[in-house]
C-alpha cells in the first residue's frame, strides 16, 4: 500500500473525473504537494456509468468555454498521457418536435453563434440523411453542432490522474477522509482511515469533490453543499447490423438522448419526475454499483423511442442501467471557495453534465486557488450563491426530483420551480395572495411576480412570446410610470456594519465615497483589483460608526463573505439582518401624495431629498424612510420592522386603494427601460466598472480603495467595450437575454438583459459592445440589430437611458 504523507499544499477528496481534473489542473500549474484521496477505486461513483456526452454550448459565455475547453482537453489528452479516451468529435443533433421547442432550438442556435460554436439550422430531410433510423415525420426543425461528441468517461477520469501523477501529485486509492479538520476559522488538514489504519494530513487547501457524498462531508464542516442524488436510467441494445457511426441525438420533447456506442444504440431519458435515491445517506460500501431495476418507470420513454428510433422494437436489451447522479436545487454545480470556511473550496454538483463540465471547470478552479480570485465571472457556479438553509433534505430531496427533469424541458423565459416552495416568505406574504399574487422564487424566497386580475387563473402558461400575464405587466408598469405602484421588496440582503472602524473600512472596499453624512444614501460598488464588479449595493450611513448596505437578495451570501475575508484589522461587526426588516417601496409620479396620506412627516424635496434616509411614522408606527428607487421613478423605500410590516402595508392599501400592486417582472421592466444595472446579467466581478457606464459611482480622489489603480489605469488606457441600451423598432419581438447584438452587419456581443419597455413601447435590451480606440459618440455612428432566434429586427442604441436621461423623474 502506498504510503500516506503528512503533510501536503492540497488534499483532494474524490477520485471521480471532477476530482482527477482538479489535481490534473493543479499539477499543471505547478503543485507538486498534492494528494488526491479516493475512498475506494477511482470513478467507482458516478463517473464510470456517466453517459460521456461532450455538449459545448451552454446558456452563458463563460460556461460555454468551459465546455469549449473540455472538449479541447480530452482530445489532446491521450497523446498526452497515452491512456484512451474514446474521444472523438462525431457532432451532435437535437430536434425539434414543436413550434416553440423549435424556437428554442433556433435562439440557442443564435448565442452559439454570439459564443463563437461552430452550429447550423437544419431540416427534417437534413435530419434524416445525418441519422437515417430516426423517424422524422413530426420533426419540425433541428440544429446541428458538428463539433460536439462523446468519450469513455472512466479513461477520460484516468487519463487526468496520470496527468497529474507524471507532474508529481499522488493520488491514492481507498483512502476514506473522516473528515475535514479546521481551526475554526480556516481548514487544517484531514483525518483518514485505511482499513485499520488512521492518520491525519496537514493540508493549507482542501477541496470537496466528492459527489453524491459531497454534502455530508461538508456539513460536518459547517460547510452548505445542496445536492442530492437521483436514480437515472439507460438501456443499451445489442449489436445492431449496419448502425454506422452517428452524431450524439437529443430529442428533449421525449426526454430522451441517444449514443451509438461500439455498435450498439444507447438510450438514456430525463424524465419530468425523477426519483431521488439515498435518502439516508450513501451506502458506505458503495462501489461500482446500479441500483435496483425500474422498467415500470423507464417504459413510458421506452415507447416514445420505439418510434422515434424504430430499431428499439427489434433490438436486444443487452443492458438496462440504473444508477445515482447528484443535482442541484437550480440544475448548476458548485465552484469556489466555501464562505463558511476558508481554504475548503468544492467543485462538485454537476446535474448529469459531470464529464463536459469537469475538465474546464478543474482548471478554473485550480487557477482560482491559485491566484485567490477566479480567472473570470464563475458567479452561475459559485458555490456562495448557496443559502444555508439548503442543506435540508427533504428539501433537497423534492426539489431535484424536478430540476433532473428540467435538463430537458422547454426553458422558457419566466419559467418557476414547482417543488420545495414556499420555506422564506415576507411578512406580506398572506395579504399580496389574497390580493392576486402569482409568486416566484428565488433564493428560497417568495416573491409576487405578478398579479392576478379577479378571476384570472394564477398560474403561468409558457410561450416565447408574449405570456398569459403580459397585459397584468403592462398595466403595472403603466402605474409605475404614470401614478403610483407597490412593491414588496424584503428578499433584498440587508447587512449592518458598525464600530469604530466601520467608515475605514468601508472606504477601503466599497468605490464610492463614504465619509458622508448621517442620513445620506450612497450607491457604489465593490471593487476587485481588476476594476471589476464583486457587490452592487447601496450604503447609507445611520450614525457615526453605523452603516446600512443593501444588496440583492441572491448574492447575499457572496456579498458578507466578501466584506468579511477583506475586514483586516479594522474594527468593525458585520452582520446579516435581512429577516429583521421588510421593505416596502411606493414608487411613481404620486407616490409623494400616497406617503403624505399616511405620515405626518414631511415629503417635500427640501425635507427629504433624494438619497437621504430619516425615521418616519406611518399609521401607528415606525419606518426607516429611504428616498432611492431601482424603477426610475420618484418613491421611497420603506424599512419596516418585520413585526410592524403587515400593519404598514394595511395602512398604505387603505388609504391609497389607487395604488396598484406590482410584481417582480415589472420592477425588472422599469429597470431596464432605465438602464439601470443588474449583478449577475449586466455586471460582474469580470465586467470593469467603466465599461459598465459606472463611472458615476466611483471617487479616485478620495483616496485608495480596492481597484481604485485599475480605475485609473482603465482611465488612462481607455475602454475596451461599453454597456449599450438597445430599443428595436419593431413592437412585436420579444427580448430576454442571450440575443445577439449585430453591428454593421457584424455579430459582436449578446444581450446580457432583456425585457418589455411598455412605456418606450417596445422590447429593450442591454449589451456590451466592443469600442476599443472608439469615442463614445463613434460606438452611436452605426446601424444595429439584434438577432432573435435567427432573425434581425432593427435597434435603436445609447449610452444614455432612453427613458429620462436626465433623471428628472425621480428628483421631482
Amino acid at each position: 500500500m502506498k504510503p500516506i504523507p503528512t503533510h501536503a499544499r492540497a488534499v483532494i477528496i474524490g477520485g471521480g473525473v471532477s476530482g482527477c481534473s482538479v489535481a490534473y489542473h493543479l499539477a499543471k500549474l505547478g503543485w507538486t504537494d498534492i494528494v488526491l484521496l479516493e475512498r475506494k477505486q477511482l470513478t467507482c461513483g458516478t463517473t464510470w456509468h456517466a453517459a460521456g456526452l461532450i455538449g459545448q454550448l451552454r446558456n452563458t459565455h463563460n460556461a460555454t468555454q468551459l465546455a469549449k475547453y473540455s472538449a479541447g482537453l480530452y482530445v489532446d489528452l491521450e497523446a498526452e498521457t497515452g491512456v484512451a479516451t474514446g474521444m472523438r468529435q462525431n457532432g451532435s443533433i437535437s430536434v425539434a418536435l414543436t413550434e416553440h421547442r423549435h424556437e428554442e432550438l433556433l435562439r440557442q442556435a443564435t448565442l452559439a453563434r454570439a459564443l463563437d460554436v461552430e452550429v447550423a439550422e437544419i431540416s427534417p430531410a437534413e435530419v434524416k440523411a445525418m441519422y437515417p433510423h430516426l423517424n422524422v415525420s413530426d420533426v419540425v426543425g433541428a440544429v446541428h453542432l458538428p463539433l460536439d461528441g462523446q468519450c469513455d468517461p472512466a479513461n477520460i477520469a484516468m487519463a487526468l490522474a496520470k496527468g497529474a501523477r507524471m507532474r508529481g501529485a499522488q493520488v491514492i486509492e481507498g483512502v476514506k477522509v473522516a473528515r475535514v479538520t479546521d481551526d475554526g476559522a480556516r481548514v487544517t488538514g484531514v483525518d483518514w482511515e485505511r482499513g485499520g489504519e488512521q492518520g491525519h494530513i496537514a493540508a493549507d487547501v482542501v477541496i470537496n469533490c466528492g459527489g453524491m457524498w459531497g454534502r455530508d462531508l461538508a456539513a460536518a464542516s459547517g460547510v452548505t453543499l445542496p445536492l442530492h442524488a437521483c436514480e437515472h436510467f439507460y438501456l443499451l441494445t445489442e449489436p445492431v447490423e449496419n448502425m454506422g457511426r452517428l452524431p450524439v441525438l437529443r430529442v428533449p420533447d421525449e426526454c430522451a438522448y441517444y449514443k451509438e456506442d461500439a455498435g450498439k444504440m444507447m438510450l438514456g431519458a430525463f424524465e419530468p419526475r425523477a426519483k431521488p435515491w439515498g435518502m439516508a445517506g450513501i451506502p458506505e460500501d458503495f462501489e461500482f454499483d446500479s441500483l435496483p431495476e425500474d422498467f415500470d418507470h423507464f417504459e413510458p420513454i421506452l415507447e416514445m423511442a420505439m418510434n422515434r428510433v424504430p430499431l428499439f422494437e427489434t433490438a436486444g436489451i443487452h443492458t438496462f442501467f440504473n444508477g445515482p447522479e447528484s443535482f442541484t436545487p437550480d440544475d448548476r454545480y458548485y465552484l469556489g471557495e466555501a464562505p463558511e470556511l476558508r481554504g475548503y473550496w468544492v467543485a462538485a454538483g454537476y446535474n448529469s453534465i459531470g464529464i463536459v463540465s469537469s475538465g474546464g471547470a478543474g482548471m478554473a478552479l485550480a487557477q482560482w486557488i491559485e491566484d485567490g480570485e477566479p480567472p473570470f465571472d464563475l458567479w452561475e457556479s459559485d458555490i456562495r450563491r448557496a443559502q444555508p438553509f439548503q442543506r435540508n433534505r427533504r428539501y433537497l430531496r423534492e426539489r431535484v426530483s424536478e430540476t433532473l427533469g428540467l435538463l430537458y424541458a422547454d426553458h422558457y423565459p419566466y419559467r418557476q420551480v414547482e417543488t420545495a416552495r414556499g420555506i422564506r416568505r415576507s411578512p406580506l406574504h398572506e395579504h399580496l395572495k389574497a390580493r392576486g399574487a402569482v409568486f416566484g422564487e428565488m433564493a428560497g424566497w417568495e416573491r409576487a411576480n405578478w398579479f392576478a386580475d379577479a378571476g384570472q387563473e394564477r398560474e403561468y402558461r409558457y410561450d416565447w412570446k408574449g405570456q398569459n400575464w403580459f397585459a397584468n405587466h403592462a398595466a403595472e408598469h403603466k402605474a409605475v410610470r404614470e401614478a403610483v405602484g407597490f412593491f414588496d421588496m424584503t428578499s433584498f440582503g440587508k447587512i449592518r456594519v458598525e464600530g469604530s472602524g466601520a467608515l475605514a473600512f468601508l472606504q477601503r472596499v466599497c468605490g464610492g465615497q463614504m465619509d458622508v453624512a448621517a442620513g445620506r444614501i450612497v450607491y457604489t460598488q465593490m471593487l476587485n483589483a481588476r476594476g471589476g464588479i464583486e457587490c452592487d449595493l447601496t450604503v447609507t450611513r445611520l450614525s457615526e460608526t453605523a452603516f446600512f448596505l443593501v444588496v440583492p437578495g441572491a448574492t447575499l451570501q457572496r456579498d458578507l463573505n466578501w466584506l468579511r475575508r477583506n475586514l483586516g484589522d479594522d474594527l468593525a461587526v458585520i452582520t446579516d439582518v435581512t429577516a429583521a426588516e421588510a421593505v416596502l417601496c411606493v414608487m411613481g409620479p404620486k407616490a409623494r401624495e400616497v406617503m403624505q396620506a399616511v405620515s405626518p412627516d414631511d415629503f417635500s424635496n427640501a425635507a427629504h431629498p433624494f438619497g437621504t434616509a430619516r425615521e418616519i411614522e406611518i399609521g401607528m408606527g415606525l419606518a426607516r424612510a429611504h428616498r432611492v428607487t431601482y424603477v426610475g421613478e420618484l418613491g421611497w423605500e420603506l424599512y419596516v420592522s418585520s413585526d410592524q410590516a403587515a400593519h404598514v402595508f394595511e395602512t398604505l392599501a387603505e388609504a391609497a386603494p389607487e395604488m396598484k400592486l406590482c410584481g417582480m417582472h415589472t420592477l425588472d421592466s422599469c429597470r431596464t427601460e432605465k438602464a439601470f444595472r443588474h449583478f449577475g446579467h449586466d455586471i460582474s466581478d469580470e465586467d470593469h466598472v467603466l465599461e459598465a457606464g459606472l463611472g458615476f459611482a466611483v471617487k479616485p480622489d478620495k483616496g485608495d480603495f480596492i481597484g481604485r489603480d485599475a480605475v485609473l489605469r482603465k482611465r488612462e488606457e481607455g475602454l475596451a467595450r461599453r454597456l449599450v441600451q438597445f430599443q428595436l423598432r419593431d413592437a412585436e419581438p420579444m427580448l430576454f437575454h442571450n440575443e445577439a447584438i449585430i453591428r454593421d452587419g457584424k455579430m459582436v456581443g449578446y444581450l446580457t438583459s432583456g425585457n418589455y419597455g411598455h412605456h418606450l413601447g417596445a422590447a429593450i435590451g442591454l449589451g456590451y459592445v466592443p469600442c476599443k480606440g472608439e469615442a463614445p459618440a463613434d460606438v452611436l455612428v452605426s446601424s444595429y440589430e439584434i438577432e432573435i432566434a435567427g432573425t434581425r429586427h432593427e435597434a435603436m442604441a445609447s449610452l444614455r437611458p432612453l427613458y429620462d436621461p436626465r433623471s428628472e423623474r425621480v428628483k421631482q
